[in-house]
């Protein structure tokens, strides 16, 4: 028995178009996935496009989060920022709280809360600024983020629910943190496979150099991240769909 206890589902981080600038194939992937990570805004999104993923969410039944980033357009939020912690968590509240806007609009509830990019990862190794992220967050709102790192630990302190993440399309180091690409760089699709297949199976990624490594779930909803942005990104989440429908049949999770 593997120990992921529950039915595993695929997140995407979507609305990440900006004016006349258009983002990752969102309408291609929406039939695919369990839940979008609404961008706020602050990395990349603006209020027509956050409008409309929300819609497009509601006519696909699809769980919508905010995906709140550090305020860098132009680096699409995955340059490094030094801020204090009252303008991370402020930050916070002001992407989610627009998103919850355009949901209540629509009749909807705010699904969940994950940190885009390099707010993402400066959350895993920076407890001062997951302490600060984490209090811009609901108290009802569940987090999703990488298991065993500072996020994990930020969340349970302030009482928020952490809902355990691994990546189809991130590579990961020795200590089982994500190798951050400011571009994004191709996939094999049968890697994909592996990739995931080993996580849901295993609990467990090969870094880069080659070693195993493993992460303790505890009893956390797991969900698997695909980005938008990725080449040949509809392949990636079509046969990351394959792998998790395969597991949560064979396990019952349905």
């Amino acid at each position: 028995m593997p120990p992921i206890k529950s039915k595993v589902l695929i997140n995407v981080d979507l609305g990440e178009a900006y004016g006349n600038f258009k983002g990752g194939p969102d309408d291609e992937l929406f039939p695919f996935i369990d839940q979008a990570n609404i961008a706020c805004g602050f990395h990349a999104g603006d209020p027509v496009v956050m409008a409309r993923t929300v819609r497009a969410c509601k006519e696909f039944n699809i769980a919508a989060g905010a995906h709140p980033g550090l305020p860098d357009i132009q680096g699409f939020g995955r340059r490094e920022l030094v801020l204090s912690q009252e303008e991370h968590t402020a930050n916070i509240v002001y992407q989610v709280g627009a998103l919850k806007a355009f949901l209540e609009r629509e009749g909807m509830s705010l699904s969940h809360v994950k940190p885009h990019g390099m707010l993402y990862g400066l959350c895993c190794r920076d407890l001062d600024v997951a302490r600060a992220v984490m209090a811009g967050i609901p108290k009802d709102i569940p987090v999703i983020g990488l298991p065993g790192t500072c996020m994990e630990t930020a969340a349970a302190e302030a009482g928020l629910t952490f809902w355990a993440e691994f990546f189809a399309d991130v590579r990961y180091n020795n200590d089982g943190k994500l190798v951050i690409e400011r571009k994004r760089l191709p996939w094999e699709l049968e890697d994909v496979r592996k990739h995931v297949t080993q996580q849901v199976e295993e609990s467990s990624v090969t870094s880069v150099d080659g070693q195993t490594v493993t992460f303790d779930l505890k009893d956390n909803l797991v969900t698997i991240c695909c980005h938008s942005d990725s080449p040949d990104c509809v392949n990636i989440v079509k046969a990351t769909r394959e792998v998790v429908d395969a597991f949560n049949s064979k396990m019952g999770y349905i």
